[in-house]
């Protein structure tokens, strides 16, 4: 069974920085693109950035010069450098990854989220 882990949420005055991980555990076979969205109270869920398993990343115009996406095929772990933060990027950050595991082939999965809370 295949589990995403995130971690890394807190709060952060505005202007900060943090740094979430997803870690993927289970019986993986590969990892294609991996991606963070968020979800504010009384919004729809938003993509903030995704990476190719190649290492290629897209960002939402929102988060651009401001946020990294990176990954660690090795450690089956993705990260999400936030920096600047502004009280706008709050809300609760999902990691999003397309794995092929043993007996379900390949498919999307989700981690439980993490929270951030950014204080003006």
């Amino acid at each position: 069974q295949v589990q995403l882990v995130e971690s890394g949420g807190g709060l952060v005055q505005a202007g900060g920085s943090l740094r979430l991980s997803c870690a993927a555990s289970g019986s993986i076979f590969s990892i294609n693109a991996m991606g963070w969205y968020r979800q504010a109270p009384g919004k729809q869920r938003e993509l903030v950035a995704s990476i190719t398993n190649g290492g290629s990343p897209n960002y939402a115009d929102s988060v651009k010069g401001r946020f990294t996406i990176s990954r660690d095929n090795a450690k089956n772990t993705g990260y999400l450098q936030m920096n600047g933060l502004k009280p706008e990027d709050a809300g609760v950050y999902y990691c999003n990854a397309k794995i092929a595991s043993g007996g379900l082939g390949s498919r999307y999965y989700w981690g439980q989220g993490t929270q951030v809370t950014v204080s003006s």
